[in-house]
């Protein structure tokens, strides 16, 4: 049923995701335009390579908070209209806001629709979404980044790792969540295809989260 909480609910979506963190933070505070260094997304990771720790910490705790408050206005919606929380209706109508709000975050219209790969804000959703999951992703992102210092393949590992969670350990139901599960790993896949590529040729940056690069 479309109503007019429901249309104001996907505009507010992708508002939410079209918040440039990294690129306001660092012009604000660092007078810096990230999308112009390192990689050139506006995003978490890049802020960490170009910024440091504090500023990437701050921009990935915002994106994230950007996806999951998203996700979440399946509330302001309206249980009559998206039936009881936890069903596969709900479920289906916080799948749409919080894509809603990744694609605000690749296509900001705040930022001349320049912006990041969407894996905070795309956390942010699972996090809203299927909570033991995207704690399960966290370990995953985690234990990679500690071990490889790369912050992509942590990225793509926790990508991949979501769907064959939601399949194989909490075994749902909704057969939308699996399918978006899979999606997931699609997306992760096409915005990391440069990280990838530099992966393999070993010239992926690496992010120290607790002490500087050494010669």
């Amino acid at each position: 049923m479309i109503s007019i909480y429901s249309i104001s609910a996907v505009l507010l979506a992708y508002l939410f995701g079209s918040i440039p963190t990294a690129v306001w933070l660092g012009q604000a505070f660092y007078g810096v335009d990230v999308r112009e260094y390192g990689s050139g997304n506006a995003g978490a990771t890049n802020t960490f390579r170009v910024l440091g720790k504090r500023a990437g910490i701050a921009v990935m705790t915002i994106d994230i908070a950007k996806g999951y408050t998203a996700t979440k206005l399946a509330y302001f919606i309206g249980l009559s209209v998206t039936g009881p929380q936890h069903s596969a209706q709900f479920v289906n109508y916080e799948l749409a806001l919080g894509v809603t709000a990744v694609m605000g975050h690749l296509f900001p219209i705040f930022a001349g629709f320049r912006g990041g790969k969407g894996v905070a804000t795309l956390f942010g959703m699972i996090l809203a979404v299927n909570f033991p999951a995207a704690m399960l992703c966290v370990l995953v992102f985690i234990t990679v980044l500690l071990i490889t210092k790369y912050v992509s393949l942590g990225s793509i590992c926790a990508g991949f790792t979501f769907p064959l969670s939601i399949v194989f350990i909490f075994q749902s139901s909704i057969k939308s969540e699996v399918l978006y599960g899979m999606c997931v790993c699609v997306l992760i896949l096409v915005t990391h295809q440069k990280n990838l590529e530099r992966l393999l040729k070993g010239k992926e940056s690496k992010v120290y989260l607790f002490k500087k690069k050494t010669n």
